[in-house]
């Protein structure tokens, strides 16, 4: 009986999906390195707009929403640039009538993207795989401020970072610049003298993000730090050592 039911089924065009087919999901967000092929992303609300001769997303924070970790080795990636080895856009863009990406990439090339700071990407991945990406142009790049609080690693890109009573997962890259107090760059955290404070306690000498994460590692606990971060794309800019607590 079971067998004629799917004989008619197929007869009528039908057919099953397996008990394990995950459903497609989209993510709208500010994307960050996670380790080899791997992507993290707070999602965004997006809202498409198109005026004045741009075309692509105001992205808004989502209340409660929580970061998804995605692998994209076997991904598409659609680039807003007009080639996959351009950094800029260079004044030319390559979109589809939905603001997105459209020239076809690697995901090595999402990889080179990574590596340079934050991309906007739209993410479509089925449990915790990443399936099509592309990259848009966003309305409104949120503005940078400073704070003063505590710094934790988590990994060589990624720090927690406490200000008044909140925390916050924040990325950085080669870019991000670091001023220590110590003497050398390569000195554990606020090792010797601090040779290089200014009169408020803040490192004045330049260093390295790799420079930052050797120290970092050299912490065992949260470390007090002046920052200058980018909220909203959760991105640090430049880390001050502070000695002692000026």
């Amino acid at each position: 009986m079971r067998l004629l039911a799917c004989t008619a089924a197929l007869a009528m065009g039908c057919f099953a999906v397996p008990a394990h087919a995950e459903a497609t999901k989209v993510v709208y967000g500010y994307a960050w390195a996670d380790g080899t092929g791997h992507l993290r992303v707070v999602p965004k609300s997006a809202a498409f707009v198109r005026k004045d001769g741009f075309v692509g997303y105001r992205l808004k924070a989502v209340t409660g929403a929580k970061e998804v970790r995605l692998g994209y080795t076997r991904a598409s990636y659609g680039r807003v640039t007009v080639a996959c080895d351009l950094k800029e856009t260079e004044g030319q863009v390559a979109l589809d009538a939905k603001g997105l990406g459209r020239t076809a990439c690697k995901p090595g090339d999402l990889d080179d993207s990574l590596d340079r700071g934050p991309v906007p990407l739209r993410v479509e991945y089925q449990g915790s795989r990443a399936v099509r990406i592309n990259e848009f142009l966003v309305q409104g790049w949120p503005a940078a401020r400073t704070a003063r609080g505590t710094l934790k690693r988590v990994n060589d890109s990624t720090v927690l970072f406490a200000t008044g009573g909140k925390q916050v997962k924040l990325g950085y890259t080669y870019a991000t610049s670091f001023h220590r107090t110590t003497a050398r760059c390569q000195d554990a955290w606020l090792a010797g003298k601090p040779v290089n404070a200014d009169k408020n306690g803040l490192g004045k000498k330049s260093c390295t993000a790799a420079d930052l994460t050797r120290a970092l590692k050299t912490a065992k606990h949260p470390v007090l730090v002046k920052i200058d971060y980018t909220p909203g794309v959760d991105g640090v800019n430049e880390v001050w050592e502070v000695f002692g607590d000026a």
